[in-house]
């Protein structure tokens, strides 16, 4: 057999507040992994999760990842969403994924659920199947609830880009989505610090679940009051302090964004760094002032993806 491949692009995906939604109303909890989520919001970047998928038919199953031409056999999220989209035909294949990540891994920029999207459409594609958008970001999504990676990243990935409202939690097809108009004038500027937070809060049944559950659904009722971009940012970096997520550094860079003339700026969930809203023509003082504190490699500028994922052809243009 030839092989085939197929490749596939996932806006990087910065979460700026959210809700852990893993109960009932009454408090118990969610049996059918589809209605498993968080509600929030965040930004799709330019940048994101490059990937590319071959396969060839064998005797047996075999899938291999590789993550900036590094063999990756810890990317397990990759591999079962792999495995997931492999249960649906009959024959067997060897799978080999390579992924290029252009954005922070591990630092709340939406790599994981970039990767187990992406890995989802292209082996689709590869492979023939007859599924729709939804169909494959819920076998991405359940994959995610089940590693305990994420709650709703690849729903906001699976429907568009900008900045994203996701109003009721759940997979692609059961959660709701809504935007708040943005400008294609404005870019992302990030700073992040070497210093991964552990998102076992996504699973624990912890005070500080209750706290962030508390403050992330009030978040969502204030933003809705006045849907902008400005207040957005606003209530979600008053989020990252009522729930305990910033830090001396992260408000450090909140300060220097602002002062630099940023409309505002928010916590990445989750990790220890700053996503910053921007006109392009004052990108370069924000840049710089980040870098008063960060050196050049741990500093990003990108602009905002509308699209959210997509095939790409050979060339790296998004298909129509």
């Amino acid at each position: 057999m030839t092989k085939k491949v197929a490749k596939a692009f996932a806006p990087g995906a910065i979460s700026s507040f959210f809700e852990i939604c893993r109960t009932n109303p009454d408090g118990s909890a969610i049996t059918d992994l589809d209605h498993i989520g968080a509600i929030g919001g965040g930004f799709g970047l330019q940048l994101g999760v490059h990937t590319k998928v071959s396969v060839e038919e064998t005797s047996e199953n075999s899938i291999q990842v590789s993550i900036n031409n590094r063999l990756a056999p810890e990317a397990k999220v990759t591999k079962n969403a792999a495995q997931r989209i492999l249960s649906k035909v009959f024959k067997k294949y060897t799978v080999i994924v390579e992924h290029q990540i252009d954005v922070p891994i591990g630092m709340g920029f939406g790599t994981s659920a970039g990767g187990a999207l992406t890995t989802c459409l292209a082996l689709k594609e590869v492979l023939d199947l007859p599924l729709t958008y939804n169909q494959i970001g819920k076998l991405a999504h359940l994959t995610e609830i089940q590693s305990q990676t994420g709650l709703g990243t690849v729903s906001s990935l699976s429907v568009g880009g900008g900045l994203i409202l996701v109003t009721e939690p759940g997979a692609p097809g059961v959660c709701k989505i809504d935007r708040i108009p943005l400008s294609p004038d404005y870019v992302i500027v990030a700073g992040f610090y070497d210093f991964k937070i552990s998102k076992t809060i996504l699973s624990s049944a912890s005070n500080q679940r209750n706290v962030i559950n508390r403050y992330g659904m009030q978040t969502l009722a204030d933003i809705l009051e006045q849907p902008s971009a400005e207040k957005f940012l606003s209530c979600c970096w008053q989020f990252a302090q009522k729930a305990g997520f910033a830090s001396k550094r992260t408000c450090n860079l909140v300060r220097l964004a602002e002062k630099a003339g940023a409309v505002g700026a928010a916590q990445n969930m989750i990790g220890e760094a700053v996503h910053a809203l921007v006109l392009e023509e004052k990108a370069f003082s924000v840049i710089e002032a980040f870098k008063q504190v960060l050196p050049e490699n741990q500093v990003l500028c990108c602009k905002v993806d509308f699209q959210g994922v997509r095939l790409v052809n050979n060339d790296n243009k998004a298909t129509i």
